[in-house]
């Protein structure tokens, strides 16, 4: 008896490894994808791709596959774009067939694929939309959202000031700034720092159910439309998540570097004292006027390359792309890390250096390869509001105060602790003298 059951088992995976090869063959063949290492039956490239360091991963199946290959996760296809131009021709330059989300797990579990991050087709479009044109409403790109961001770091320079120097973990602190400034235009209000709900909030998330306006459901009784409570609630959520985590870990991060990097620092400083002086606070129309700090903030966004692969996208048909064709459906992994790290635009790409952003007569530097915030149709909507507040957070704490870690900078870490879907600063402390 227990010989048949061995014999059964092994027959069953034989089966399974057939049929997985098989299915494998068929999409290589039907579809001409993109060439990649061989996946095992059901594994995949489970021997190739390794999760928690994604990125490095990709880039070096990268060389030996070139910018556009194949990788399999478990038994489903991944293409991989790699490069400026390959993420760019995609994104950009086919953006329709390229604009639909890619399948990942949590978003099916938290927003049933409505929202504005998960959601497809006509209702993306809707929502994506109606977002944008409530954020202008509200003020995104304008003074009156400026003055939003202006009068929440008042609030956070006197949580700052209660450290009186002494080492503090600045996490929740950015967390909270940061958070109420979508709690503004969101729910109309800010949040005081110790208040329960807010720190419950901050905390789950999912408490963003309990403090949603009721009277945005007043559209709910038209099913047929994209504007029904479950989805303007998961919509708010979206806003929320996105336009809190993002930038305050970008402002995490940043401050982590700048304690590295103390000359880089002082130089800011002396921007900021030069242009904006300590009569006013930093205004977004100071940006133009302060190019070395405009440099840093671009350079950290660069360096820590928050989110290295973006958010996963798919092919809305099948989709002729270079000499291959990928089928529908699948999913696809445009590595924004490969465009922030391009060697070629970005002299020695792993070193944090502001002049990868400095002409040589010391104004700011565009360039094209600046990708944090993905491209194309599904490019970040909070940008200009992201951008706004890492300026305005960033210039105002280091025109108030001067940042010293609690070790020698030599030995201080700036490597991410998560290195798969996102890169997240390790933790530290810090002291906030005044100046």
């Amino acid at each position: 008896m227990e010989l048949l059951g061995a014999a059964t088992v092994v027959f069953l995976v034989c089966i399974a490894c057939l049929l997985s090869f098989a299915a494998w063959r068929g999409r290589s063949v039907k579809g001409k994808m993109p060439p990649g290492p061989a996946p095992l039956p059901i594994l995949g490239n489970v021997l190739q791709v390794k999760p928690k360091n994604l990125a490095q991963t990709l880039q070096k199946l990268s060389e030996e596959y070139g910018p556009l290959f194949t990788v399999h996760l478990g038994s489903d296809p991944v293409v991989v774009l790699h490069g400026y131009d390959v993420v760019k021709e995609a994104l950009i330059d086919h953006a329709d067939e390229f604009s639909a989300r890619g399948h990942m797990p949590i978003g099916d579990r938290a927003n049933n694929g409505s929202g504005i991050v998960f959601s497809n087709n006509e209702e993306w479009v809707q929502i994506r939309r109606f977002a944008l044109s409530t954020l202008r409403n509200f003020g995104m790109g304008k003074r009156s959202i400026e003055e939003r961001i202006q009068e929440e770091t008042d609030y956070l320079l006197e949580e700052i000031n209660k450290t009186e120097g002494t080492p503090f973990d600045p996490t929740f602190m950015l967390s909270c700034a940061v958070s109420n400034v979508i709690c503004s235009i969101v729910f109309g209000k800010r949040c005081d720092y110790k208040d329960k709900k807010f720190l419950a909030l901050i905390s789950n998330m999912n408490n963003i159910f309990e403090m949603m306006n009721s009277h945005w459901g007043q559209e709910k009784e038209h099913h047929n439309s994209s504007f029904h409570m479950k989805n303007l609630i998961n919509s708010a959520f979206d806003l929320f998540i996105a336009g809190t985590e993002t930038t305050s870990t970008t402002i995490r991060y940043g401050l982590l570097l700048l304690l590295k990097y103390p000359k880089i620092q002082e130089k800011v400083q002396e921007e900021i004292d030069r242009v904006v002086g300590q009569s006013r606070k930093p205004c977004v129309a100071d940006r133009t006027q302060m190019p070395y700090t405009d440099a840093v903030i671009h350079e950290i966004q660069r360096f820590i390359s928050l989110l290295p692969l973006s958010l996963p996208h798919t092919v809305t048909r099948d989709t002729c792309f270079r000499e291959y064709v990928i089928p529908k459906g699948t999913t696809v992994f445009p590595s924004l890390s490969s465009v922030l790290h391009d060697g070629k635009e970005f002299p020695n790409p792993n070193e944090f250096n502001p002049g990868h952003f400095l002409n040589e007569n010391g104004t700011f530097r565009k360039s094209e390869f600046f990708m944090p915030f993905s491209a194309g149709k599904r490019i970040c909507p909070g940008e200009g509001l992201a951008r706004m507040e890492l300026f305005l957070f960033m210039g105002t704490i280091l025109q108030n105060f001067t940042l010293k870690p609690v070790v020698n900078p030599q030995e201080l870490s700036i490597t991410p602790t998560l290195s798969g879907t996102g890169n997240v600063p390790p933790a530290y402390q810090l002291c906030a003298l005044p100046r």
